[in-house]
């Protein structure tokens, strides 16, 4: 997986910064269809991402006896 993301700013976490301002800040916009969600890059590999939906797979029925 890419490690392209960039840290978050150092906002003070006593202020309370409403929902839509964060939005504003970070240049980010409502989700309009699940093709928004699509990433070709995600991942760099088809072994990683077989890897992920594995370990996704054995997390989500790990309380399931």
């Amino acid at each position: 997986m890419s490690n392209a993301a960039e840290p978050a700013p150092n906002w003070p976490v006593d202020d309370e910064i409403p929902t839509e301002e964060l939005a504003r800040r970070q240049g980010v916009g409502p989700i309009r269809s699940v093709a928004d969600l699509a990433r070709p890059d995600s991942w760099e590999s088809d072994e990683e991402w077989t890897d992920f939906i594995e370990d996704l797979h054995a997390s989500r029925h790990a309380d399931v006896s």
